[in-house]
């Protein structure tokens, strides 16, 4: 064979080679989207790249939900925030916990939990003792016969489904300096999409793709620093003038700071395969003191689109320019197409920590619409026209100089804890919190995982004193349809069904069932601990329809139980333990898994 001949030859294998494994990546993909639509399967915790959590399945309904029963449940063996939910790939239910990150697997097909494998992948205790909110994990992902995990000590590992043999693990980041992982991985075509946890630590925030198959790094997208290293090209076009510039990520910071500044990736990541974008959110800038950093501290408290293949930047939206209260830009995005202004929209959801629930065109970050859910002192509205979130200045805390009466508080209108959507009523099930706070600033010194704050925040409830809601929000008719006042902040996520019937959880332990339209309590189960966990619904191999959750109260809301804080120092739990000192009487530590069902 000639020379040239063989170049050909050897040109051509290699094309097919990676047509084909785009083409066994993409059915896959299509395979595992197949099954969560059809709603048998929960592959990955926000069921579906479009983040609904929003189950197909319709024999709960709000005539039968009173009868739901306990058809099993399981003991972690920890006692600490339980902040994942469990998924569900063919017969097979996967929990990943909080530290040590253990990997369990029940075969569904058996009664109750029936264990098929465990996998220990001993992470470094070290972490535990860096992490901001408890030693939390938000949860694993099933794709092509493969369960992604994170571990807390900064770590990415895929296993065989089947067997619960590690099949690769990759060391993404050092825990020494303060970094962690708490976030559920997603995984996008033949991409497993993680980021990090610690900007409270000063950790400079990261958003990567892994490969797959082999766990190698695909690219690595920094929160900050220079365009190169935001992955900003020509591609990038935010809609607003104030994102467009050359490397913003170190020109809006004083020098050197954005080295440490913070923007993690740790919250939830959607994906839209019409425009093949990828959208996540960027964490708060550090130190919490702003008056440290002054400028717009980009590529924090945001939004990005971008590229799965490449992760090159299309566009960012900030929410908090320099952001004055921790309200970041973590939460859920959900990818709806609504009627907006008379006209069909593709648009992201996104329910902030800064009160508002935001409406924007996801192919090019415009926002739409922008109207407060809760309570807001610290800001009087969002500028349409340039995008800005207007801060009110008299609720901006200064050093020496404390700020009463900042509405929402730290941990938001809403954190972390997913809502749920459903497309038969129009409505998305949010739950969240009532607090406020007074907040002071003080002067912070970096050192390298340490924490680098430079604040300090007494939350305490909002009006009516209750600490939580659980609310319905129609994002066009831009209003709270219904709300149930809770007594603790919301922390669990939400699940929606077609049965028209949404669950959720309390810190004080009771899992509840209401109905989807109007908010009418339908059922309610006590469980051995405060719930921060993610409901899901699922088909068994039996027909029948399952919900699930997990118990075991902690996170950032629930410290004061899991890590037995002293709740007379209410500066505690960076000044949640204040607001929650009577969490104690109402629930104590747990972890179990519960699995419901008709009789």
């Amino acid at each position: 064979m000639k020379h040239n001949d063989r170049l050909l030859t050897w040109a051509l294998l290699t094309f097919c080679a990676m047509h084909w494994s785009a083409v066994q990546g993409a059915t896959a993909a299509s395979a595992a989207a197949s099954a969560a639509a059809s709603g048998t399967d929960w592959p990955q915790m926000p069921h579906d790249f479009a983040n609904t959590r929003f189950s197909p399945l319709s024999q709960i309904t709000p005539s039968n939900a009173s009868q739901l029963k306990l058809y099993a449940s399981w003991f972690t063996g920890i006692k600490r925030g339980h902040e994942e939910g469990p998924i569900v790939a063919g017969n097979t239910m996967y929990l990943v916990g909080p530290w040590p990150n253990d990997l369990v697997a029940f075969d569904l097909t058996k009664p109750g939990l029936t264990m098929k494998w465990r996998y220990e992948p001993h992470p470094k205790p070290y972490a535990q003792g860096v992490v901001c909110c408890d030693i939390v994990n938000r949860g694993a992902a099933y794709a092509d016969g493969r369960v992604f995990i994170n571990t807390l000590d900064v770590q990415t590992i895929a296993v065989d489904a089947a067997t619960g043999k590690e099949l690769w693990r990759r060391q993404l980041g050092d825990s020494t300096t303060g970094e962690t992982i708490t976030m559920a991985p997603l995984v996008v075509k033949d991409k497993v999409l993680v980021g990090n946890a610690g900007s409270e630590i000063g950790v400079r925030g990261w958003f990567t793709a892994l490969d797959a198959a082999t766990g190698a790094t695909v690219w690595r997208a920094w929160s900050t620093g220079s365009d190169r290293d935001v992955l900003i090209g020509p591609e990038f076009k935010p809609f607003y003038a104030d994102d467009r510039g050359t490397d913003l990520g170190i020109k809006s910071w004083p020098v050197d700071a954005w080295k440490h500044g913070g923007g993690t990736a740790w919250g939830w990541v959607s994906y839209d395969p019409q425009l093949d974008l990828v959208y996540y959110g960027t964490a708060n800038p550090a130190p919490w003191n702003a008056e440290q950093r002054p400028g717009q501290n980009k590529w924090t408290a945001g939004i990005f689109a971008r590229s799965p293949d490449t992760g090159a930047a299309r566009w960012f939206y900030q929410y908090a320019q320099h952001d004055h209260h921790d309200y970041n830009g973590t939460n859920e995005n959900v990818l709806l197409d609504l009627d907006i202004g008379g006209s069909r929209r593709s648009v992201i959801v996104h329910p902030d920590r800064d009160g508002y629930v935001y409406v924007m065109d996801r192919a090019t970050g415009q926002v739409l619409s922008a109207d407060p859910f809760v309570k807001v002192t610290s800001s009087t509205g969002v500028d349409l026209e340039t995008g800005r979130l207007m801060m009110n200045p008299d609720y901006e805390p200064r050093n020496g100089r404390p700020a009463r009466d900042i509405c929402p508080a730290s941990p938001g209108g809403k954190d972390w804890q997913p809502s749920a959507w459903s497309p038969r009523t129009g409505l998305l099930y949010m739950p969240h919190q009532n607090l406020c706070q007074d907040m002071n600033g003080v002067e912070a010194s970096y050192i390298s995982g340490t924490p680098y704050l430079g604040a300090e925040a007494h939350i305490f409830a909002g009006p009516g004193g209750n600490r939580g809601v659980f609310g319905a929000w129609d994002p066009v008719k831009r209003k709270m349809v219904w709300s149930i006042p809770e007594r603790f902040p919301v922390w669990s996520g939400a699940v929606a069904t077609a049965g028209d019937v949404v669950f959720y959880g309390t810190m004080d332990g009771w899992f509840k069932a209401v109905d989807a339209r109007d908010g009418h309590p339908l059922w309610q189960y006590k469980v051995d601990s405060g719930i921060v966990g993610q409901p899901i619904s699922y088909q068994g191999p039996d027909g029948r329809q399952y919900v699930a959750v997990v118990s075991g109260v902690g996170g950032w809301a629930g410290m004061v139980v899991s890590k037995d804080l002293d709740v007379r120092d209410r500066t505690a739990a960076k000044g949640f333990a204040g607001a929650m000192k009577d969490l104690p009487q109402y629930t104590k530590k747990g972890g179990t898994l519960y699995v419901f069902s008709l009789p």
